[in-house]
């Protein structure tokens, strides 16, 4: 467990060094949420969670390749499309396990991401899926699968508590002379 601490605070080190919270989270890579509700005990059993269904998502996206391979290997012909969407897959889940990562340092723009994408990706894969002759059989279980783990990371992000614990920034003020001033002939009575 040191290990994979000094690990991770290494990978921040860099991570701080090169401002890619910056470049990630734009207006919002500064707002971290208070250290109490980042280390509270539903906050990281729900990241504990998170991890596991990330770790599903790889098996399931390695699975694929492993499948893809040992098929062509057989001379069967494996469609383009396997292919490309074996790898998406694998490079999804490795930008969600950095946003898991920074969501779980307490950066709201990786928990933001993170609650979006599982739950655009899931009715993308799903729709994908439909498309008939586009994928043979196992693919388009491999994406249920993988839809039903997201839908899992996305039910973890949304309970109460998590929603709570990331409570969207406020708004910047906006400078009381720049609102717009009604017009004069809108006061006017006719």
């Amino acid at each position: 467990m040191e290990t994979t601490g000094a690990v991770s605070a290494a990978a921040d080190r860099v991570w701080q060094r090169l401002r890619l919270d910056r470049v990630a989270g734009g207006r919002q890579a500064d707002y971290v949420i208070h250290e109490d509700m980042r280390e509270h005990p539903r906050t990281v059993r729900a990241f504990a969670g998170i991890r596991w269904l990330l770790l599903g998502e790889t098996v399931v996206g390695l699975t694929a390749v492993f499948i893809a391979a040992v098929l062509a290997s057989r001379g069967e012909h494996v469609p383009w499309a396997v292919w490309f969407r074996s790898t998406v897959v694998l490079l999804i889940t490795f930008t969600l396990y950095v946003f898991a990562w920074r969501a779980q340092l307490g950066y709201y723009w990786a928990y933001a991401r993170l609650r979006l994408f599982s739950r655009i990706f899931p009715i993308v894969t799903l729709i994908v899926a439909t498309i008939p002759g586009l994928y043979p059989f196992w693919m388009v279980v491999e994406q249920i699968v993988f839809s039903l783990l997201m839908i899992g990371i996305g039910d973890l992000l949304t309970s109460d508590h998590m929603r709570a614990t990331f409570p969207r920034p406020a708004k910047p003020a906006t400078d009381a002379s720049s609102e717009r001033q009604p017009d004069d002939a809108s006061t006017i009575d006719s």
